[in-house]
């Protein structure tokens, strides 16, 4: 599989399972997103699931739906705890798979 994206079950992202991987110079990642089911409309859509140095499955980040507040248009953004990585989720280059995202890095929340 490509880096630095997500291949989801379907092309309803926002119910549908997924993996993928990030690879940047400080960290490379296997991932695997799973929905979550909430009536909280700031929760996340999707957990996000890395591996341990020892091998277990463990939670390390969500993925979010959020809405573009100049066109309404909805669009979905991924966070890292432990390494401060965000990014955007977008239709991949040169695909029309839409279950295929591209994660598309913006930096740190915290940046200057």
């Amino acid at each position: 599989m490509t880096t630095n994206c997500i291949k989801f079950t379907s092309d309803d992202i926002e119910t549908a399972k997924g993996i993928g991987s990030i690879s940047t110079l400080t960290f490379d990642l296997d991932i695997t997103v799973e929905p979550v089911a909430s009536s909280n409309p700031m929760a996340p859509t999707h957990r996000v699931l890395g591996r341990s140095p020892r091998g277990k499955l463990v939670e390390c980040g969500g993925i979010w739906k959020k809405q573009n507040k100049e066109t309404g248009a909805d669009y979905y953004t991924l966070t890292i705890r432990d390494h401060g990585f965000n990014a955007n989720l977008g239709k991949a280059a040169n695909q029309d798979d839409l279950s295929l995202q591209a994660i598309i890095p913006w930096g740190p929340k915290d940046a200057a």
